[in-house]
Parts: structure tokens; sequence; C-alpha cells
């Protein structure tokens, strides 16, 4: 045994880690100089950990040989992120180079971007000779060797592409695309396949911009493309392609447990997941769901519970599916999901709206089954007859503590239905848009119901009545709404998260009638249904306006208006009231009396005349 084949085994995914960098450090937003500088500052640090630095001061020291007794895999990551840093440079000079403002230089910008992007197709190829070197020691798989292989290709057919050289860059990512196809059939994990088919989405129109140019008649045709390319041009471009297939075959296995991801669908279409990022957080998603399932008691408060990994999986997974729909719409760009693959047009916006009605779809049920829980009632054992008083007296046995709780939990629903209405994969669906007015309408019902249930205690039955009438009219309208629909998705759907049949329809219609004869009674029994909720209203005379002038000159009498009204006559405590009026008013009259009878207060005197005669008349004696 030699020492090469003593090495510990090198395990590098060239593409797992360009993706992995270009997401977390710029490119999801086409942000190249924020991508080069990271590259920058990475490559130094792994050349100081490799201690293959040209060292310090003015000497110069040149670098160490890379050799395959000594290469690791921080080598290989080395010569990779060269790569990635040269060709985020010349996409960056490219992009400078097409603004208005750089117009005088953009030929010089043009041909900088040419020497970037020729060094890194430079590195690309040092990188895949040491990985097919290591493969060749057994010391990397053939996926790993095949991923550096697609990465060279890609890199090197964009480079003539930029060229204008069609032909040979068509036959570079064809080759690529082809291989992918392969990897993603041979993935071992549903984060790989995406991974690859990620690569592969990104492949195809370049393809088909470059069959354009070449004047190929069915240039949209990328899948009849890819499979012409990649048999006539395969083993000219990878040496011992099929040798290299046949061993990837050997090594991923069965095909168990190569899917883990059990596949959407909607409408009876697939999802297309197509986002290593987004397949982990479904992942998530499906462990959480078969947790629920094994569940035995769901009907608890534990079961409520379990709902938590759920719904906290499925916000993850809206988060990363949000991102993915800003960062296509702030690029420009387009899917090619839906012309790669046979998704009916379904890109990641769809893929969005999915999780989001997943994720509102799951909060309607977790709420749901907090209010069966919260209305469930232990069975206390109670006597016959106390049992029987009890359901004459009130049928619910609910405490009535908990109608404001409930009434929060249906605002909730009503707010997500709200949500799930907006949703552009709910509004293409008329049976389901139907479907979820009627739960709407249903749940306004059951809310007023619940909410009615709060205002006998505090003698307001006029609003409980109100709101009766109000629920009576949403019972209607979700007849109406499911009378619309020829088949009930929600109701037939994995989950049926929120099922409604005829039979709690009709309860709840029932319930309705039963809580407003039972208010209307009580009503009357309080006082008489005066809209006074206090019954003060028949105690206390309200006299009108016009009595505020009559009584000035007529003494009414109040009593014998009642008696010829038909009501009984007052309370001797109110004849008691009239005759402290009365006295009162006797009082006031004997105090005005006497106010009348006091002496009027002497004006002083004012004088008749003026001028001098006034002034000296004191003098002579006149007044």
């Amino acid at each position: 045994m030699t020492d090469a084949e003593t090495k510990p085994v090198v395990a590098f995914a060239a593409l797992q880690l360009a993706n992995g960098q270009r997401t977390a450090y710029g490119l999801r937003y086409n942000d190249f100089t924020r991508y080069r500088k990271h590259c920058a500052n990475r490559t130094h640090r792994l050349r100081s950990t490799l201690k293959i630095t040209h060292g310090k001061g003015r000497e110069f020291k040149k670098l160490p040989p890379i050799t395959k007794d000594i290469i690791q895999d921080g080598h290989l990551e080395l010569l990779l992120l060269e790569s990635e840093r040269a060709w985020a440079h010349s996409q960056d000079l490219i992009t400078q180079a097409e603004k208005p403002s750089n117009e005088e230089h953009a030929s010089t910008l043009r041909h900088s971007a040419t020497g970037r992007f020729r060094r890194a197709v430079h590195w690309a190829t040092q990188f895949l000779s040491h990985s097919q070197a290591l493969h060749a020691l057994g010391r990397l798989s053939t996926a790993h060797l095949l991923q550096a292989t697609v990465y060279t290709l890609v890199l090197n057919g964009r480079f003539l592409r930029y060229r204008d050289d069609f032909e040979d860059a068509l036959g570079q990512l064809g080759v690529a695309r082809g291989l992918l196809d392969v990897l993603a059939e041979r993935a071992g994990t549903s984060r790989e396949q995406a991974l690859y088919v990620l690569w592969a989405d990104e492949v195809g129109p370049e393809i088909r911009y470059c069959a354009h140019e070449m004047g190929r008649e069915k240039a949209y045709d990328v899948d009849g493309i890819v499979s012409e390319v990649s048999q006539r041009w395969r083993e000219e471009l990878v040496q011992g392609s099929g040798k290299l297939l046949e061993q990837l075959k050997k090594e991923s296995g069965g095909e168990e447990g190569r899917r883990r991801l059990r596949e959407l669908e909607w409408e009876g279409k697939p999802v297309p997941v197509r986002n290593p990022e987004l397949v982990d957080v479904l992942l998530r998603v499906q462990e959480a769901e078969a947790r629920i399932d094994e569940k035995k008691d769901a009907r608890s408060k534990k079961g409520v519970a379990a709902y938590d990994a759920i719904l906290l999986a499925l916000s993850d997974a809206e988060e990363v599916a949000r991102k993915l729909v800003g960062a296509q719409q702030l690029s420009g760009s387009t899917s090619s999901a839906s012309a790669s693959a046979g998704a009916g047009g379904r890109d990641i916006q769809f893929v969005h709206a999915y999780i989001v009605y997943q994720l509102l779809s799951r909060r309607i049920q977790r709420d749901l089954l907090l209010i069966v829980v919260l209305l469930a009632v232990p069975n206390a054992p109670v006597k016959p007859s106390v049992a029987t008083a009890k359901s004459k007296a009130k049928p619910e046995t609910v405490d009535g503590r908990l109608y404001p709780a409930l009434v929060k939990l249906l605002d909730t629903i009503l707010q997500s239905l709200d949500q799930m209405r907006t949703l552009s994969i709910v509004d293409d669906n008329p049976d389901l848009a139907s479907a979820v007015d009627a739960r709407t309408s249903f749940t306004k019902a059951r809310r007023g119901l619940f909410l009615a249930r709060c205002y006998p205690p505090v003698k307001k039955y006029a609003e409980a009545l109100t709101l009766l009438q109000h629920a009576n009219i949403h019972v209607r309208e979700t007849h109406s709404s499911l009378s619309l629909a020829s088949v009930d998705p929600i109701s037939t759907g994995t989950p049926a998260y929120y099922p409604l049949t005829t039979e709690e329809i009709s309860k709840l219609e029932a319930d309705i009638a039963a809580d407003s004869t039972r208010s209307k009674r009580e009503w009357f029994a309080h006082n008489g249904g005066a809209v006074d909720p206090d019954g003060q209203q028949a105690k206390k005379h309200e006299k009108a306006l016009f009595f505020n002038i009559a009584l000035n000159y007529v003494d009414l009498d109040l009593e014998r208006l009642r008696v010829r009204a038909g009501k009984q006559p007052e309370v001797p405590q109110q004849q008691q009231t009239s005759a402290a009026v009365v006295e009162k008013e006797k009082k006031a009259v004997a105090r005005a009396k006497v106010e009348e009878a006091r002496a009027p207060t002497p004006e002083p005197p004012v004088p008749t005349k003026g001028g001098l005669s006034s002034l000296l008349g004191g003098w002579w004696g006149r007044s």
C-alpha cells in the first residue's frame, strides 16, 4: 500500500459550496462587488491557514507546488474560490461597462473583464485537474468529481458564450446539463437533487440563447438539444465519462432512501421544489406532520402544542420562499423551472403561495382544535333531577367566562381565512374559493353566537338578539356559498383542516334559534321587554317638552293619566315623593312672598340741573 492510498478521503462538493457562498454573500441580489470582496477575504484566510503565503516584508517567497501527496480539501476550496473571485470580478466589470456613465471607458472595462474571465477559467481548470488526481487515488468520490467537472464546463461555456463562440459554448453547456440530469437522478438526498436541478435551471436559458444565435429551428426545446449535444460531445469533453457514470450508479446505491422529501401536489400536479434551502425546511415540515399523525390523542392540550413545530417549520419555509421571490423580482430574471420541467408553469411564486396556504390551513386547524379542547367539559357525576333542571334552565354546559376567549380564537380563524382568500392559487380555483367563502360565513355565524352569549349575563338582551339576527344571515350565506361549488376541496383534501357538513350547519342554525328564543323570554321576564336594560323607564315620568310650559298654568293629574292608559297606579313611595315636591313648591312660593314684602332699596337722587347754579345753590340755601 502506497503513501497516497493511506491518505484520508477528501469530501468536497463544489456545486454545493459555490451555491452556498453565492446565495449568502450577495449573488442572490446580483451584488457582484460584495461577493468578490468576500471571496478575496476568504482566500486570504485560507492561504494563511494552509501556510502557502508569499511571506512578509519585501522578500518574495515562491509558493510551493500543490502535489497529490499534500493536497487537502482546503486546497480545493482555495482554487474554487479563486475562480469564483475572478469570475465575480469579470461580471462586475461587465456590469460597469454597460452603464451609460462609463460609455467612454466601456472598451477598457470589457477588455479587463475578458482577462478576469480567462483567469477564472484557469483556476477552474487547476481545480478540476487536482480533483481528477484525487479520484484516481480513490480519495474523492465520483459524484464530487462530476460536480467539479460540471462547474468547470459551465464556467468555460459561459466564457465562450461571452466571446460569441456559440457552437463550442453550446457543447460545453449541453454536456454540463446532461451530467446534471444524471446526478439529479442518482442523488442520495432530496437536498442534493434540488441542488442539481437548480444548476440545471440556470444553464437552461444559456443553452436556449446559444441555439437561437446559431439559427436552430427548435431553440426552445432545451431537453432535445441537451440529449443531442451530450451524445456528441460527452466523451470528447469528459474523458472516461461512461466509466464515471457506471461508478456513480454503483456508489449511489438502490432506490430506497434516495428521495426523503415526499412529493408535493396541488390539484393533482406536482409542486416543484428546486432550491436546496427550501428542501431543508420542507423536510422539517414533513417530520413534524409525521409526529402529529403518530399521536393517538390529538384532541388534547398536548395535541394542540404539537402543532407548534409544524407552524414554526412552515413559517421558516415561507420566509425562505419569500426571499427567493424577492430575489427573483429584484434581479428581473424569470425562473426556467416551468420551461425545463413539466410543472405547468409553476415557479417560485406559486411555491410561495402554496406554502402560505399550508401555513394558514395548519393555523386554522390548530385554532379549531383549541376551541374543541376549551369546549370539552369533563363528565361530572350529577343526579338525574339536577341534570334535568339544569338542562331546562340553560342547555349549554360551558362556562360563560370562556366565550370571550372563543370569540378571540374565531377572530384569528377569520383573519387566516381572509388571507387565504387573497392567494392566487385560491382565487384561480372557483370551487376552493367558494369553499373558503363558506367557511368564512360559517365562522362569522359561530362567532356571532358565542358573542351573543356574552350579553345575557349583563342583562343586555337587545344586543344579543341583534347579534343572533346577524348570525342567521351568515348561515344563509354559508348555504349559498356551498351551493356554488360542485365539490368541497377542503373537506376532501389531505388534511381536511376545516371539515364542514350540512349537519353542522343545521345544528348551528338550531342553536341560534334556541338562543334567540331564550333571550326573548329572559328579556320579557326581566323588565317586560323594555328597551332600557335597567328597567327604570317604567318607574319614572319623563314629561314632554310641552308640559314644561303647560304645567306653569295647569295642574296635570298624572295618576289619572296612568289609570286611563290602563296601567297600575303608583306605589305610596311615589306619592310621598310627589307630596315632598308639593311641599317644596309651597316653600318656594312662601319665600317669594317674603321677598316681595321687603321694602325697596332707596336710590340716590339724580340732579335735574347743571351748571354754576347747581354748584352755588348750597350757599343761598337752595336744594
